[in-house]
């Protein structure tokens, strides 16, 4: 089992990520915090300051890379890092309307896809060369089958998934684990807007709590709730044209 000290949450200010940021919060944990929203991205580094957390909080965007490697080494060179969990996404195209307007597409992988290597290239030359630390990147059982809404972020989600996947063969000989983190509905702002049905919803520090002991345990991938996940399953191992007319294709 790891222990984790010096830690980077993106999308901290609400959801999942300022979960896990309540969860890791504790006398000696110092943490990283950005966010897009100053307001909730303070509430939550307060929150944890309470706990007895040391907290550097920045409004920092993900999609700017050369801003995002500044704040990254700034945190690294005082503290050094040992677990980065790439959390920030966006979902801004659930009924696919999206086909009219194909920025919306790429504002999406720039967020969901370039969030996350801008989130770890900057301190993986680091990580490899103390030999140790910890990946955390944040996908979504929507990336695992072609789903009737949210189209952008479903493949977002499936492309950092398979990415964060296959890393974790290279890195193991550097002492890096990587896990790739696959919730589920859990409650926050972008589950509460869906104009869909989300079964099984979790709630948000629920979901912390299970991707801490994964995380911990180097888990490859830590996927949840379980219905959720043995219905994506149902999905994949049916035939294609079976699934799409579940579905309603």
């Amino acid at each position: 089992m790891k222990n984790f000290t010096n830690i980077v949450i993106t999308g901290a200010s609400s959801g999942i990520g300022a979960a896990l940021a309540h969860e890791f919060a504790a006398p000696g944990a110092v943490l990283a915090l950005t966010g897009r929203d100053a307001g909730r991205l303070e509430a939550v580094a307060a929150d944890c300051r309470a706990k007895g957390a040391t907290v550097v909080a920045g409004r920092v965007d993900v999609v700017d890379r050369a801003a995002f490697a500044t704040f990254l080494t700034a945190f690294d060179d005082a503290h050094p890092v040992d677990l980065v969990i790439a959390n920030a996404g966006i979902s801004i195209d659930k009924d696919n309307s999206s086909l009219d307007d194909f920025s919306v597409i790429r504002k999406t992988f720039d967020v969901n896809v370039g969030g996350v290597l801008n989130t770890v290239e900057p301190l993986l030359p680091r990580l490899t060369a103390r030999k140790r630390g910890q990946i955390g990147i944040v996908s979504s059982l929507a990336g695992f089958i072609g789903l009737p809404y949210s189209a952008s972020y479903n493949a977002s989600k499936a492309a950092i998934r398979v990415w964060g996947e296959s890393i974790r063969y290279v890195l193991k000989k550097d002492g890096i684990g990587v896990s790739v983190i696959c919730p589920g509905f859990v409650e926050s702002p972008m589950t509460a807007s869906a104009p869909f049905p989300t079964p099984f919803l979790m709630p948000a520090a629920r979901s912390a709590k299970i991707i801490r002991r994964g995380l911990a345990r180097n888990q490859a991938r830590i996927a949840f709730p379980v219905p959720t996940k043995a219905a994506v399953w149902l999905g994949q191992v049916l035939p294609g044209g079976w699934t799409a007319r579940l579905l309603g294709a």
